[in-house]
């Protein structure tokens, strides 16, 4: 093809990238459905085998631990085998832990289905493969298409956790398992088909980048543990991944852990149905796709340290007033609560991606993969820690008012990240 003929045929054709960010986005709404499950599924688990809450939040928290700590290694992995193996292989995971769940009856097999099969699974393909892909296929547009991609969480929440919660309450939970196995299933084939590593490899380059320019070096071939950890080694010496991880554990801990597992339980505990919960859960997932797109496209012209601090902020203050709003049925302050909460939920995602991506360039999705595991150990916590107080006080109060305080501690811990400028000047791993 010669010069000429490349601006007719991109007019014609969008830009490769486009296709492998729509493939990645419906995966990630295939493995967010179980993800939102296990919120729904406390309630009927406790009815039928007698388990406490804290034992079932336990399997949440090892879901959740999992599924952060494994991410830096799959964004490694993703290097040396390819997007396409990994998603895949994830997504089948996602599947076998769901379905197997149908079989047991010991608490140590949730556990091992729906905290460790699911929890690899998800974690393989969490939000370093946002990072993957915006950074090998996006110049142009990475913080928007970063927000893009985060929402496909939410959309996978908003798909799911209602069905999950009809089929769970006319059908029984084992049901609603057999249905998250089927759509995680469902998105295989796509990913084999239509996901593609890298734009050398159709012919292209990235969106926006210099077409003149020589293509990015491929990874070292150094193994993908070994890679992930020299990076934290790495990493470890630079102020601002602290201050990063430390504000993202809170992330976690005051959304996923906390929210995630136990707004439909703390409603239930006030009289209010769990579907009516389950769907003012998805509500929240539709306010989110909706402010985690607006804070990709912020991301692009804003300062994403003054970003962090605005969004931890808020959310805070929302996660405070909580425990006031819960009734047995939704009144307008709850509403309130959903649409502003639900802006806030992962709107942290597109300006921590850039910082990752600013500070350590090349190695910025692994080290993003590592303040991720940070995020979601602080999810664990916060599941396994509310359990407790709901098993101990009678209620989730004193859970609400923790994360509200440590919410204000990650505000001023984003505030403090050193300026852009000298970020970007700062030495990457190798």
């Amino acid at each position: 093809m010669t010069r000429l003929e490349e601006p007719a045929t991109r007019l014609r054709r969008p830009h490769w990238a486009w296709f492998v960010a729509g493939t990645a986005f419906v995966a990630l709404v295939g493995a967010a459905g179980f993800r939102a499950a296990p919120s729904v599924l406390i309630d009927p688990l406790h009815q039928e085998f007698g388990w406490s809450t804290a034992t079932i939040s336990a399997a949440v928290s090892v879901n959740l631990l999992l599924y952060g700590l494994i991410s830096p290694f799959a964004a490694a992995l993703m290097d040396r085998l390819g997007m396409r193996r990994v998603v895949a292989g994830a997504l089948l995971l996602v599947a076998a832990g769901s379905g197997l769940t149908v079989f047991m009856t010991a608490s140590w097999q949730l556990l091992l289905f729906w905290g460790v099969f699911v929890g690899v699974g998800t974690g393989s393909m969490a939000l370093t493969f946002v990072a993957t892909v915006t950074s090998r296929w996006f110049v142009r547009h990475q913080g928007l298409v970063s927000g893009v991609l985060t929402a496909g969480g939410a959309a996978g929440q908003l798909v799911f956790l209602p069905l999950v919660a009809h089929l769970s309450t006319d059908h029984g939970w084992r049901t609603a398992s057999l249905a998250v196995c089927a759509g995680a299933l469902a998105v295989v084939p796509l990913v084999l088909l239509a996901l593609r590593e890298r734009p050398e490899d159709v012919g292209a380059t990235a969106l926006g980048a210099d077409p003149d320019a020589p293509p990015p070096a491929p990874p070292s071939g150094v193994r993908s543990a070994g890679r992930a950890i020299t990076v934290l080694r790495t990493a470890a010496r630079n102020r601002t991944f602290w201050l990063l991880a430390a504000g993202f554990a809170i992330c976690g801990a005051s959304t996923n852990g906390l929210i995630g597992t136990h707004f439909v339980p703390a409603a239930h505990d006030h009289g209010m149905p769990a579907t009516t919960a389950a769907g003012l859960l998805a509500l929240i997932g539709i306010f989110d796709i909706a402010g985690t797109i607006a804070s990709g496209w912020l991301t692009d012209r804003v300062d994403p340290r003054v970003l962090l601090g605005v969004y931890y902020s808020l959310r805070g203050a929302s996660l405070i007033v909580l425990p006031h709003l819960f009734a047995a049925t939704t009144e307008p302050p709850m509403w309130a609560f959903i649409v502003f909460y639900g802006l806030d939920w992962v709107a942290t995602v597109p300006p921590t991606v850039t910082l990752c991506r600013r500070v350590f360039g090349a190695d910025g999705p692994i080290v993003f993969g590592w303040v991720f595991a940070a995020h979601q150990v602080g999810a664990g916590v916060a599941a396994l820690g509310a359990g407790l107080i709901r098993d101990h006080h009678g209620g989730y109060d004193l859970a609400w008012y923790l994360a509200g305080g440590l919410c204000a501690i990650a505000a001023v811990l984003s505030l403090r990240i050193r300026s852009q400028a000298a970020a970007e000047g700062a030495p990457t791993a190798r």
